[in-house]
């Protein structure tokens, strides 16, 4: 267990605890209600019920992974302590009784205690046995629901539970003793546990009436990245599901619902639907990019590469500051996200704000910039109206003017290892350049030795490049990425790293913006799995079949 935030909580709040069951769904965390999210924020201890869950609430909560600080104690993190609910100290699953004892004891303490569970707690669940535990002992609690997997793996499966022709659903948790001469109706079967008897099951299913070939779909892991589905009929779907290597935990549905899977399947056709993706970035640009590829499917790793670092000699961007205080620069010029950040920075650690910006005009060389600086309350007075780049900004660059410009300095905070093409730009058309290092960029530590042999055996199915530094730093730090995998590149300079470290470029993003370079790479992955199906081809992912030509794609 996990010790938090809850070691004061529950020591001194003079209050009777509180206990949530709190339903998390089936698998995909996006499913979790926005009451479990904020009672989650708020708990003090939360007793899990699988695995998966602690990694979710430190996701959720952003919380560090614990560090052991010697062979048996982790160190303290701050957040809720989490508690195991799923075994005991012995290793041995915990009972329902068991489990009941470990929410009533936090409780009974004084702490707001969320107990999450599969699914929904009310819906083939041990939360009615539980929340009886709290009743007994006085404890107080709620119910907040879970979507079931019972209805999500159909759907995310593409496979409607009812329809206007069929409006009658029967759900089933297999077993011995099941009768199943009672479901030899049309109604839809939802079968839980089934995936070791449903040779069984269906030979029961058909001797009771049902024809051997009524559709059943058995889908594994449903509403995850991993998620596979077979589609059968009753004479077949064992032999099927063993060729398909189907394993608990499975979601079975019986019945002509199943046939509408082939018009409405819309998760695992998904264009990036379970690809692992390398994305190669500093830890804090990681997030907007990951979370647009999660919504195609994609399984992003995210692998640092770069750190990004305070100048060695802080003098320089010091003296610039306080030049821009005193009125010394007639434009300042931000070309990253970073520089904006570290001016930012600089900006508090003075205190001052963005009122020091007053009768300066800004620069930014692109949209995301220039929504970093909006961030800030203040607004770009240029940002390029063609290309997004260094170049760009020179494009609309207006020539120094004695007469319309009173200063003719520019401010341009920048990262050691930006060109100098900008500066001496910038200098042609008349104006004079303090070029200030903001931050240094510098190579990270090598990732894992399972992540490197990944890199290079062809496990990724795709990397993202969103700078020329990212090229030259992973293929530093973790060697060349294989032939098979697909590589995707923010821009054209980007593009020209890659292919001088022996990288063959397939995805050329149409802007310099991450959000563009994952549509231009889900462009790719679509195009690529329709040639599949058009071949009558099995769809694989790049990491399964190494194709034997690529060619470069360019989204429209």
């Amino acid at each position: 267990m996990t010790r938090g935030k809850s070691t004061t909580a529950t020591t001194q709040s003079p209050s009777r605890g509180w206990v949530s069951f709190v339903g998390s769904g089936p698998g995909d965390p996006g499913l979790l209600t926005v009451r479990a999210v904020d009672l989650l924020e708020q708990a003090d201890v939360v007793v899990t019920e699988v695995p998966e869950h602690e990694s979710l609430v430190r996701s959720l909560l952003g919380l560090p992974e614990p560090v052991a600080t010697d062979d048996t104690e982790p160190a303290e993190t701050a957040g809720p302590e989490i508690v195991d609910g799923g075994f005991g100290e012995d290793g041995q699953p915990l009972t329902h009784a068991a489990r009941a004892k470990v929410v009533v004891k936090h409780a009974k303490k004084g702490a707001r205690v969320v107990r999450l569970m599969t699914g929904d707690p009310f819906l083939y669940a041990s939360g009615p046995e539980e929340a009886q535990a709290c009743v007994k002992a006085g404890i107080a609690f709620e119910i907040v629901p879970g979507v079931s997997s019972v209805s999500a793996v159909p759907a995310y499966a593409g496979i409607p539970l009812t329809t206007k022709d069929n409006r009658e659903v029967a759900v089933v948790t297999c077993g011995e003793k099941v009768d199943w001469s009672q479901y030899a109706d049309r109604r839809t079967l939802v079968l839980l546990s089934a995936v070791g008897m449903i040779g069984d099951i269906s030979k029961a299913l058909v001797e009771a009436g049902r024809s051997p070939q009524t559709p059943v779909a058995m889908t594994r892991v449903g509403t995850t990245t991993e998620q596979a589905t077979v589609t059968s009929t009753l004479e077949h779907i064992a032999a099927d599901a063993r060729t398909a290597r189907m394993a608990p935990p499975a979601v079975t549905v019986i019945g002509d619902v199943v046939d509408l899977r082939e018009t409405l399947s819309w998760f695992e056709t998904k264009p990036l639907f379970g690809w692992r993706v390398l994305v190669p970035r500093t830890k804090e640009q990681a997030g907007t990019l990951s979370q647009r590829l999660r919504g195609y499917g994609a399984v992003p790793e995210e692998v640092p590469t770069i750190s990004v670092e305070p100048p060695r000699n802080p003098l320089q961007m010091d003296k610039a500051i306080r030049g821009l205080v005193e009125g010394r620069y007639e434009w300042i010029a931000f070309t990253s996200v970073n520089a904006v950040k570290a001016v930012r920075e600089k900006f508090e650690e003075y205190g001052l704000d963005a009122r020091a910006f007053s009768g300066l005009k800004i620069a930014a060389v692109g949209d995301k910039t220039a929504q970093a600086i909006a961030a800030w309350g203040l607004r770009a007075d240029l940002v390029p109206s063609g290309e997004q780049s260094a170049a760009g900004l020179l494009e609309d660059w207006p020539e120094y003017d004695e007469v319309l410009d009173p200063i003719n300095r520019v401010f341009l905070p920048r990262a050691d290892i930006a060109t100098e093409n900008l500066v001496a730009g910038l200098i042609d058309l008349g104006w004079e350049c303090d070029d200030v290092t903001a931050y240094r960029t510098v190579r990270a530590t090598p990732p894992p030795a399972p992540t490197r042999d990944a890199i290079k055996t062809g496990k990724f199915d795709a990397v993202v490049f969103t700078s020329s530094s990212t090229v030259r730093n992973l293929v530093g730090i973790a060697g060349k990425p294989h032939p098979s995998t697909i590589i995707a590149v923010i821009g054209p300079a980007t593009a020209k790293t890659a292919e001088e470290h022996g990288l063959r470029v397939d995805v050329l993003s149409p802007k310099p913006d991450v959000e563009e370079l994952v549509d231009a790479l889900a462009d790719f992955g679509a195009a690529r799995r329709l040639s599949m199906l058009e071949a009558g081809q099995p769809v694989t992912k790049p990491s399964e079949r190494k194709p034997s030509a690529r060619r470069k794609v360019r989204a429209e």
